[in-house]
């Protein structure tokens, strides 16, 4: 018997088994996952409709070479790009994660589970549109929303007790590894081709975090989520074309993952996987900010208009304290210079800064102009962050899962303000009633961004009207989003 064929016949990996068993045979019967799923989707897509208007982001949008059209190629939201599935998967993914304002899981790792939707629709819509050219059926909003929930239900479960930032490896890994499952499954590959698609995700290069974080914080943050689900769509197709897998990728002795990237530690699991993340996912309606601050900012902005109703301005103001959780003081604590927007958007003293001083917190003031402002560095500098166990303790359970934030502001008079504490932000699962009429005015300020009064109204009757939004093929309900010089 050659090498070969002993590979081919070694028993996967129970992690990856478990992975394949659950797209291919778990059938989703929550109401409140496919409620919070079809929410999610509308987010996530305003959020890459916004980050249209920002060149940044354009520049590395549209097909490798440029003027390249394909046939039945997928639709770019805001855009009339016609792409592959694999650039059409970057586009979309790097579109809704630009400006940090898609939805937050939070757990030993966090990340944003609706990154996946740029394989999920890309594929979805170029399958709908090579179904249709050919006589066959497309598939409907419903299933890229079922794939929506087994994907966040991948991502968010190994988050949940596995830690990949405190080895160095950026959460994008899970969005590799998620992105591969179901896009294998919405491709039609055997259950042999989708275990050895799901082996090569964890095989591939995993990407470090270096560029979220101090001395290197940079834009790569906000296209590598596209850059991963993209991945995914590439390592489906090429499983599907009979490329073999690696069945002990992550326990082979010095040369698995476990070994060779994650210290020697085996993967830990608190729940199996069904509709749990979806069901609990936080959303960031309010402010685009790094969600371990999302409290600190709505206490801010409280602190700003208790400002304005003493007559008080940050000039006023000799210390801040934040009173906070560790993943907050680990992740976004930072003091010195901040070199960029992507730096910016992850340094709790800033976005705690600028609604204390301007009374808002909106992506452009990210921006070097708004940042120039000598006051913004001013009030960073008065700012201290410190944990608080119970807060941290509290993140962790389960139950809670809360992300709370406390601000006390002391003036150089010598009085002070009582501390302003918020313990779940209005994105968060427990404040569902109040935050989801605020995400759809969200989604409909995002549309009117891109698209005249006649296509927004187009838009919003399908999208909003479940039934129609359920029902509608995927190809259909793309065509709605392409960005015409009429419309």
């Amino acid at each position: 018997m050659s090498h070969a064929e002993k590979i081919i016949k070694q028993e996967f990996d129970q992690e990856i088994i478990d992975i394949v068993d659950y797209v291919e045979k778990f059938e989703i019967t929550s109401d409140l996952a496919y409620e919070t799923a079809w929410n999610d989707l509308l987010d996530t897509l305003g959020c890459g409709l916004e980050a249209l208007e920002y060149e940044a982001c354009t520049k590395l949008l549209g097909p490798l070479v440029p003027g390249t059209v394909v046939e039945n190629g997928v639709k770019v939201p805001g855009t009339n790009y016609e792409l592959d599935p694999v650039q059409g998967a970057f586009n979309i993914g790097a579109m809704i994660r630009w400006l940090d304002f898609n939805d937050t899981w939070l757990a030993a790792e966090w990340g944003h589970p609706s990154d996946n939707l740029g394989g999920i629709l890309a594929t979805a819509d170029w399958l709908s549109r090579t179904a249709v050219a050919n006589g066959g059926k497309p598939l409907v909003m419903r299933d890229v929303l079922t794939a929506m929930i087994k994907a966040h239900e991948i991502q968010g479960c190994i988050a949940l007790e596995n830690s990949f930032n405190r080895v160095g490896l950026d959460h994008v890994v899970l969005v590799k590894v998620a992105s591969t499952a179901v896009v294998a499954k919405m491709l039609g590959l055997s259950r042999s081709q989708i275990l050895n698609a799901v082996s090569l995700a964890w095989v591939d290069g995993q990407s470090l975090r270096t560029y979220r974080h101090t001395p290197n914080t940079g834009s790569r943050k906000s296209w590598a989520a596209g850059d991963a689900t993209s991945r995914a769509v590439r390592l489906a197709l090429m499983a599907q074309a009979g490329e073999m897998g690696y069945p002990t990728v992550l326990t082979a002795k010095t040369w698995g993952f476990y070994d060779s990237l994650f210290r020697g530690e085996h993967f830990t699991f608190q729940r199996p996987y069904g509709s749990y993340v979806m069901e609990n996912v936080l959303f960031k309606i309010s402010f685009p900010a790094e969600f371990h601050s999302q409290t600190g900012v709505e206490a801010a902005m409280t602190i700003f208009e208790k400002l304005k109703s003493l007559g008080k301005t940050s000039d006023d103001i000799a210390k801040v304290t934040i009173r906070t959780h560790e993943a907050c003081i680990r992740i976004i604590d930072k003091k010195g210079p901040l070199n960029n927007p992507a730096d910016r958007d992850h340094c709790i003293q800033y976005m705690v800064a600028v609604p204390m001083i301007f009374g808002r917190l909106t992506a452009r003031d990210y921006e070097d102009d708004v940042a120039s402002d000598s006051r913004i560095d001013a009030l960073r500098a008065k700012i201290t962050c410190v944990e608080d166990p119970q807060f941290t303790f509290d993140y962790h359970d389960p139950h809670k899962r809360s992300i709370a934030n406390a601000l006390t502001v002391e003036f150089t008079d010598g009085s002070s303000l009582d501390e302003i504490v918020v313990e779940y932000p209005i994105g968060h699962a427990r404040r569902r009633s109040e935050g989801i009429p605020l995400l759809i005015e969200k989604y409909k300020t995002n549309l009117a961004r891109v698209f005249p009064k006649a296509a927004q109204e187009r838009i919003l009757d399908v999208s909003l009207n479940p039934v129609k939004f359920e029902a509608i093929a995927v190809n259909e309900f793309m065509d709605l989003f392409v960005k015409r010089a009429t419309s």
